[in-house]
């Protein structure tokens, strides 16, 4: 395989050429190719390169590349596992930092769920040393539980913030003294983003503050609030209310209301209702 003479998307995203190459036959699935290339080019798996896309991507290896997070081509080779084997045995085995990193984001992200891909992605990173405590969260605040009940069978430790986003409300009370105020306040961003309002009123019953901002990696452009809106979850978001949410709160990216998050959810009854409990202006 060679590449075109005019890169198409995904690939002019990917500044270092010669990981642009390896990451096209990585996604055409050419296990031989891509061996062969790699064994031609010692240390290539250990070199970083630029990319234009999400913070969180800005300077990938080869290996974060088998996660396709971000989203290039909306689907993964059936033979990723072996692919990213490749990519391991040709020294990436050797880069902790890098092997710790893909794992969040296979973790988090829905095209590996969608392939079938995620949970075969997890047991073979962390067979090569990946931290699972390094991925549960990045998990648990996409929603990704298949991968949270993974990372926690290959050891991610059990904490408040995992029982509260899995709704296990006596867990949630047996962890709540013990856990620092950060956990305390990831806790309540996925108790209230899943709808576990029991949990949401332990919390609140805790002492925790409803009218912050979600913290860092939870969604923080919005409030308890806007996520329970958003996911429809009356009960939870009438406890929020009565707790001392603020129903105008705006968020950081839209400015819009969690009335409005209601809104363009599809949940139009509980946007009018946010709006009849709180009786103040429009979403």
């Amino acid at each position: 395989m060679h590449p075109s003479e005019s890169e198409p998307e995904p690939y002019e995203r990917i500044q270092d050429a010669r990981i642009r190459m390896a990451v096209r036959l990585l996604d055409a699935g050419a296990e031989i190719e891509l061996r062969a290339y790699l064994e031609a080019r010692p240390g290539l798996v250990n070199r970083r390169t630029a990319f234009s896309g999400p913070s969180y991507f800005k300077n990938p290896a080869l290996l974060s590349f088998v996660a396709e997070n971000p989203v290039r081509n909306d689907r993964l080779p059936v033979n990723i596992v072996a692919l990213a084997t490749i990519v391991l045995e040709a020294g990436a085995k050797d880069d902790a930092a890098v092997i710790n990193e893909t794992l969040p984001l296979v973790c988090s992200g829905r095209v590996p769920r969608e392939c079938h891909q995620q949970i075969p992605l997890i047991d073979l990173l962390c067979d090569h040393g990946a931290d699972p405590d390094q991925a549960v969260r990045a998990a648990l605040a996409h929603g990704e539980f298949d991968a949270v009940h993974a990372l926690l069978r290959r050891g991610a430790r059990f904490d408040l913030v995992v029982a509260s986003a899995l709704g296990r409300l006596d867990d949630a009370r047996r962890l709540l003294d013990s856990a620092n105020g950060q956990d305390r306040h990831r806790a309540l961003a996925l108790a209230s983003q899943f709808g576990h309002t029991d949990i949401v009123r332990l919390l609140i019953e805790a002492g925790e503050d409803l009218r912050r901002y979600n913290p860092s990696g939870f969604h923080a452009h919005s409030t308890p609030l806007h996520q329970a809106a958003f996911a429809g979850y009356r009960d939870t978001v009438r406890l929020l209310l009565e707790g001392g949410a603020d129903a105008q709160a705006k968020d950081t990216i839209w400015q819009a209301t969690p009335a409005g998050w209601a809104r363009h959810a599809g949940h139009e009854d509980l946007a009018r209702d946010l709006l009849l409990w709180t009786g103040k202006g429009k979403p």
